[in-house]
Order: C-alpha cells, then structure tokens, then sequence
C-alpha cells in the first residue's frame, strides 16, 4: 500500500484528449437474447465512428471470434488500420464497469490502472473473469496497478463500477446514493459508510468534493448508475435527465435529483450549471422496461456518440449535445436492439487517456 500510494491520482474527464478507446466484443447471448447479430452490426458502427479520431482497442475471447469480428468491420467500411485486438476472456461485454480505471498521476503524468473489484453489480453470479479483466489489460500495457481496499487490513477490495461516477476533472465527482449507499438491494460493500465511501473515493480517484444524486431511472439493473442520469460535460456544467410525463414513474425522482443539483457546489465552492435532457418514451421489451436514456453518450475525440431510439425526443437530445460539444461530430446510433441487454454506449466503452 505505501508503495501504491506515492501517486498523486487523478481521474481524467472523458472530454480529455484518448489515447484509444476500448470496448469488449460481445459474446455471452444471455445479455441480448435473439438480437446478437443486430449487436455485433451496432457495435461495428460505434467503432466506426471512433476511429476516425482515435484508436480502437478490442477484447476478443478467441481466434475465432477476432476472425468474425474483423470480417463484420471489413464489411461496416471500418478502417482496420486503427484497430487493435486483445485476447481476454470475459464473463460480459460491459467494460465501463470491469474495466481499467485509467488514471493520471499528476506529478509524472503516467498512466496508473486503477483496479477495482468488480462483482457484477451485485447482482450476477458469471462476474469471475471480468474482475481479473483491468489486471491483465494492465499487465498488456506494462502500467501499474493499484488495488483500492476497503480498510488497511487488505482483506476487502473496494468494488466500483465505472458507470457508477462521472467526475469533471477538478475534483469533483457525481454519484446516487441508491446505487452505493443502499444497504438492501445490491450491496456492493457491506457496512461501508457513506464518509467512508466518502474517503476512500477521494483517496483513490483524485477527488475532493462528492456530489451525491438519489436515484437513478427505472430499468437500470445496476440499481442506479449515473451514467444513465446525470453527466458532466465541462467542469462546471452537467446533462441531467428530465421527465416531461407528470405520470410517468421516473417524473418524480428525476426532479428531486434537479433540486439536489441546485443547491450542490463544485469543487471550488461555485454552482453547477444544469442543462436538461429529455428521457424517451418508455422502451420495454418482453414486458420488461428498459433503461432508455440519452444520458448514456460516449465523448470521442472526435464525435460524440448518442444513443437513440426512434423517438421524437431523439431530435431534441441530439440538438443539446451537440450544443454542447461544438468541436466534435455528434452522431446517434440506433439503440434499441442495444438496451434489450439493459444498457447502451457508455457502459460499453472505456477511455485511455492520451
């Protein structure tokens, strides 16, 4: 732990300038049941858009898969040039949640995974292979690891998913506390306090101030990841999800989280500059709701990547994003067959920072 801790971390914002962006090619057909092939052709038009500013690094379960899967780019137009593979098997394909935590130590400006136990939200039992997954990609890149615990004892690893926190890269970062502080329902760490999550997120991720939203939308089986509600898109502002329906279920929650924004402060004792993001209307598939939300966009270094999802709402959110984002190409990536596996861009890409 002394050794881990000569580093002065610091959590880039997605914004910051990629080294690559990384993604797990799916494989486990549990996650979208009679829909992998449309998954594999989504998939194939997200890292289309990604390599024209950056590269794409892709973890493959085998030979095979990497022959299909250059095959399936080949015929999407991908410039294959910018592509690299990885063989790493994996339980799943959600990589923002398994995979490295890619930090910056502000002193030597090098690059330190930080390797957070992952536990398949609390929820799964196939989680195994995905928490070995940021060790060996570490490993790949010959970066150093750190291992967050929960106390001095070393005998707990602290679980964390990336969708769970977004940060501005100042030191503040965002976070519900149904998804880390309910004691009920997918507990990540038992008996963990809220000023012990408190420490051990500033310790390990670069922060000072923590901004706690309550809770998330509906559908979202991770009980509440942010990244589906509310994102930073400077270092004073945040998108935050509103519900335009009085009768929808996600109404009420969602305007409580605005009126949580508006009394929280930055880092630097400012205010956060809250700009409204519409929610489409309810997607269900098999009866199930999904967690359709526009929230979940993935910053490029040269585009922004939006879900969409056939709704009249998709126009407006494009529109805010794009506002937002004046120096990049915002595109919309067609996202229903995508959330069938209960979630969509976001939690399936992962920044290395230059």
């Amino acid at each position: 732990m002394k050794k881990e801790m000569k580093y002065n971390l610091k959590r880039m914002p997605e914004w910051s300038k990629h080294k690559a962006t990384w993604l797990a090619w799916p494989h486990n057909s549990d996650d979208w049941p009679g829909k992998m092939a449309a998954v594999d052709f989504v998939f194939a038009e997200i890292v289309r858009h990604i390599v024209s500013g950056e590269q794409v690094c892709i973890i493959i379960q085998s030979e095979s898969q990497k022959l299909k899967v250059r095959r399936i780019l080949r015929d999407t137009a991908v410039d294959l040039t910018s592509v690299r593979f990885h063989i790493v098997k994996t339980d799943r394909s959600w990589i923002r949640d398994f995979g490295p935590v890619f930090l910056k130590d502000t002193v030597s400006d090098e690059t330190v995974v930080c390797n957070f136990k992952f536990n398949s939200w609390a929820r799964y039992k196939e989680w195994q292979k995905d928490d070995l997954a940021a060790k060996k990609l570490a490993a790949e890149l010959n970066m150093p690891v750190i291992n967050p615990f929960i106390n001095d004892d070393h005998k707990d690893r602290f679980v964390l998913e990336g969708g769970a926190f977004d940060v501005n890269g100042t030191g503040s970062l965002i976070t519900t506390a149904e998804c880390l502080l309910d004691e009920n329902i997918q507990v990540r760490n038992p008996g963990v306090t809220k000023s012990e999550y408190e420490d051990i997120l500033r310790k390990y991720l670069g922060v000072t101030s923590i901004l706690w939203l309550d809770k998330g939308i509906l559908g979202d089986d991770t009980h509440g990841h942010v990244d589906d509600l509310c994102r930073f898109v400077s270092r004073d502002t945040v998108v935050l999800c509103q519900e335009k329906n009085p009768l929808d279920e996600n109404y009420i929650n969602l305007k409580e989280n605005k009126e949580l924004l508006s009394i929280m402060k930055l880092e630097d004792g400012s205010s956060i500059n809250c700009i409204d993001i519409p929610v489409p209307e309810p997607v269900y598939y098999k009866g199930v709701r999904l967690p359709a939300s526009y929230a979940n966009f993935y910053i490029a270094n040269n585009v922004v990547l939006v879900p969409t999802f056939n709704d009249p709402n998709d126009r407006e959110a494009l529109g805010i994003i794009s506002d937002l984002f004046p120096d990049r190409k915002t595109a919309g990536i067609h996202s229903v067959d995508l959330v069938w596996g209960l979630g969509t861009i976001h939690c399936l890409t992962n920044q290395q920072p230059e």
